[in-house]
């Protein structure tokens, strides 16, 4: 499956923005989703996450509260809601697909196909 994120840009602390994931090649349906982030310097982390069937998000603490995670399996794509931005947040977002167990679901070295990241940068 080819992934291909988008939306990212540059806001204000305290606004919002919706990074969208379209996927090819094969339907998203068959797997989980996530979106991970990477700050200059720092390594990958995990945001968030959702299963195949989307009935369970799952979210890293410190975004829990103000992004969202969706997807829409017909429409073969997944969002990430950010909203009440922070400085912080500022990194390179990717979306990612893989098969794992849910109790691995965070893990990033659980996860195959990888899109190719978008900026996001919040300014103070």
């Amino acid at each position: 499956v080819q992934l291909q994120a988008s939306g990212g840009g540059l806001v204000q602390a305290g606004g919002s923005l919706r990074l969208s994931c379209a996927a090819s090649g094969r339907t998203v349906s068959r797997y989980n989703m996530g979106w991970f982030r990477q700050a200059p310097g720092k390594e990958r982390e995990f945001v968030a996450a959702i299963t195949r069937s989307a009935l369970y998000p799952y979210y890293a603490d410190s975004v829990k509260g103000r992004f969202t995670i969706s997807r829409d399996n017909a429409q073969n794509t997944v969002w990430l809601q950010m909203n009440s931005l922070k400085p912080e947040d500022t990194a390179v977002y990717y979306c990612a697909a893989g098969n794992q167990v849910l109790s691995s679901i965070g893990d990033r070295s659980m996860y195959a196909y990888w899109g190719q990241g978008t900026q996001v940068t919040v300014s103070s």
